[in-house]
């Protein structure tokens, strides 16, 4: 650990703490009291930074969303009884830039964090089940696996050597038998838990959405069925955002959300734009008002996911005719 130690108050101090998380260290800043330390991201650093904390009343813990490195202290202190938050990097980074702090190294983005917390906050968070994250992490690998054996197969059919053709094949061969361990695992862990498999079995349900789309949204958009149609879509980066001033009225443009669900949802609304009776109907009904077609797309993955986020909090199954 590293810092000067201060004596501890005689009565428990309310403070807010900011945590910079890398892959080997965690810098913490304690505000108000300005207490600034490190300590090493694993579980005895966790255990020194929880005696630190033992003689203050911790209002909130604020952490940003970094990799998957962050996931170890978010649980563990949750699990310990503290108020986590998580947010997103470019939250801090805009609050940073209008507290005037331009510079930015690990001691000042916790010391940011935990002005974040103190002024704005933030909701706080529960860790998803182990399983979910075992999940997102191998849908992630499957999506990585999938771009990768198409590059290679670009490249393959680019190649004019035989030597090169023949490395490629194997490769190709490789990455396939990847692919087919990596999906073998995924229906593992969706099988050993009811709530995913439900899931599932629901997104699989609606008419375009085949079962990679399902498993994608499933373990993506964990939210579904927890919040507003609004929300998901926002979530899925599919909301149409607002860009007015004054008398102007700016063209509406969608942004942010989860990038790799969305793809995957694409996939699933070309499908639908032409299977989906009711998706085919409003998909056209907007060609002919003279959407682009983009724009018309993009509004039936909407659909897509709203119908989805309705279906899961109802738990049922899609029917042609809604009871």
């Amino acid at each position: 650990m590293q810092g000067k130690a201060k004596p501890a108050p005689n009565a428990p101090q309310d403070i807010h703490v900011g945590i910079d998380v890398c892959k080997a260290w965690l810098d913490i800043f304690l505000h108000p009291v300005g207490r600034r330390f490190r300590v090493a991201n694993h579980s005895a650093g966790l255990k020194l930074l929880k005696r630190e904390l033992a003689a203050f009343r911790v209002v909130r813990v604020v952490l940003e969303a970094t990799a998957k490195y962050h996931r170890l202290a978010a649980r563990n202190l949750h699990d310990s009884g503290f108020c986590v938050a998580v947010i997103n990097p470019a939250r801090s980074r805009a609050f940073a830039n209008a507290l005037g702090t331009i510079a930015k190294t690990d001691a000042i983005d916790a010391r940011v964090l935990a002005l974040f917390g103190a002024a704005i906050d933030p909701r706080s968070h529960t860790p998803c089940p182990r399983v979910l994250e075992h999940l997102q992490e191998m849908v992630r690998a499957r999506q990585n696996a999938v771009a990768d054996r198409t590059a290679l197969a670009n490249q393959y059919g680019a190649a004019a050597t035989a030597f090169l053709r023949a490395e490629l094949k194997r490769r190709i061969g490789a990455v396939q038998t990847h692919l087919q361990r990596l999906e073998a695992e995924i229906d593992r862990l969706i099988e050993s838990d009811p709530g995913l498999t439900r899931r599932t079995e629901i997104l699989q349900s609606i008419p375009g959405v085949g079962r990679t789309t399902a498993i994608a949204m499933a373990a993506g958009l964990a939210e579904m069925g927890s919040c507003t149609n609004k929300k998901i879509a926002l979530l899925a980066g599919l909301a149409p955002v607002a860009c007015d001033s004054g008398d102007t009225s700016g063209q509406r443009h969608i942004k942010g959300g989860r990038g790799h669900v969305r793809s995957a949802i694409y996939m699933a609304a070309v499908t639908a734009a032409r299977c989906n009776r009711d998706l085919k109907i409003f998909h056209d009904r907007l060609l002919a008002t003279g959407k682009l077609a983009k724009v018309a797309l993009t509004a039936v993955m909407r659909k897509i996911v709203t119908l989805a986020n309705t279906l899961i909090a109802e738990d049922r199954l899609w029917a042609a005719s809604p009871p």
